[in-house]
């Protein structure tokens, strides 16, 4: 069975953007230094990555607006919205659990969680994440948009790796 990993950056106080949904702000403490890239490290192991629509329009328009960043992948984004699939990225409007349930019975690598908090906040209700690697960024941000919610349940989690970089702390976790 394939595993379920949510890849994601937060602010020291939880938010994975800010009140005007931007990411700006996502660096280290120091614009002149180095950043290690453990992004390239992660992607390695995906095939597969899961976001929703606001995470969607984000990359399209803002983030890499002259080409699709995960070609190299199969990309699911769950929207109500009406748009063409291609080859490589699906819409759908199906719910986010059934397709994730769907996608670790089938043959291939990890299935990246890439957001938005909607989309994480179901999947933690529902205990369908595995491995949790979140980045802890050095900013308070005060307010914006939450990685965590209520959950109805606590959910246990095993520490498996840490490591910093310009002031950003990488924490990875797994379901115990």
């Amino acid at each position: 069975m394939r595993n379920v990993v949510l890849f994601i950056a937060m602010s020291l106080d939880g938010y994975i953007a800010d009140k005007d949904g931007g990411v700006d702000w996502l660096g280290g403490q120091n614009s002149d230094q180095e950043n290690m890239d453990s992004y390239s490290n992660f992607i390695k192991d995906v095939d597969t990555v899961v976001m929703g629509w606001n995470t969607y329009q984000q990359i399209v328009t803002e983030l890499s607006p002259e080409e699709w960043v995960y070609a190299d992948l199969t990309s699911y984004v769950i929207t109500h919205s009406k748009a063409v699939s291609t080859n490589n990225i699906k819409f759908t409007g199906k719910d986010v659990c059934g397709i994730v349930n769907e996608l670790k019975q089938q043959e291939g690598k990890k299935i990246w969680i890439c957001g938005g908090a909607n989309i994480v906040q179901q999947l933690v209700k529902a205990d369908l994440i595995d491995e949790y690697y979140i980045s802890v960024i050095p900013t308070i941000l005060g307010s914006g948009i939450r990685l965590f919610e209520t959950s109805p349940k606590e959910i246990k989690l095993k520490l498996i790796h840490t490591q910093t970089y310009n002031g950003i702390t990488d924490l990875n976790y797994i379901r115990r």
